[in-house]
């Protein structure tokens, strides 16, 4: 009896991650981009192809979410350390002060694994509009807000087809626990 009450759960388990959602329409797809990370390389499309990967927007002097997502985000970085089927991009929303070294820096001092993790800088126009349109995300200069931005704290998880399959809450352990089963079961059922 105990047997196949497990098995029924597992079953019904198995069922509930088949069901990960596609966000947006079928055919909705991460726009194509180009941008520049911490170390001066080229980061597009193409850096990501046959690789599911995180997506969040940040800026280095953020006072408020920021350095909780990014903390966060080292957890995604350590379950995934050296799994080259697995990236992270986050996509500064402050161009101007950002700059490549800056976004080094950051990055430094925070102990993320660049060889996964891009710190990614481009014009304003191009990130806020790739944060609305592809990730569904909200990227905007805001004087009155805190630091002068609003973002969403939002890490956006792609799959391997371009496609929105889940957004987590950056700046709480239990989300971001939530993003790692879903994006193991993505790596999965991709083998």
């Amino acid at each position: 009896m105990a047997l196949a009450c497990m098995l029924m759960l597992a079953s019904c388990n198995n069922k509930e991650r088949a069901a990960l959602p596609i966000y947006g329409d079928k055919s909705h797809r991460i726009a194509d981009f180009r941008f520049q990370d911490q170390d001066g390389n080229w980061i597009t499309n193409n850096t990501f192809k046959d690789k599911i990967y995180v997506a969040d927007f940040f800026f280095t002097t953020c006072p408020t979410i920021c350095p909780i997502m990014s903390k966060n985000m080292l957890l995604v970085t350590e379950h995934f350390k050296g799994n080259p089927a697995v990236g992270i991009i986050s996509h500064s929303i402050d161009p101007k002060h950002d700059s490549i070294p800056v976004l080094k820096k950051y990055a430094e001092k925070l102990g993320a694994d660049t060889s996964l993790w891009h710190f990614v800088n481009g014009t304003a126009k191009d990130v806020y509009a790739l944060a609305e349109k592809s990730y569904f995300s909200a990227a905007a200069a805001e004087e009155e807000a805190p630091g002068g931005y609003i973002h969403s704290g939002g890490f956006v998880l792609v799959d391997q087809n371009r496609q929105i399959r889940g957004i987590y809450d950056g700046t709480v352990v239990d989300s971001v626990k939530k993003l790692i089963q879903d994006m193991d079961f993505l790596l999965e059922k991709h083998k």
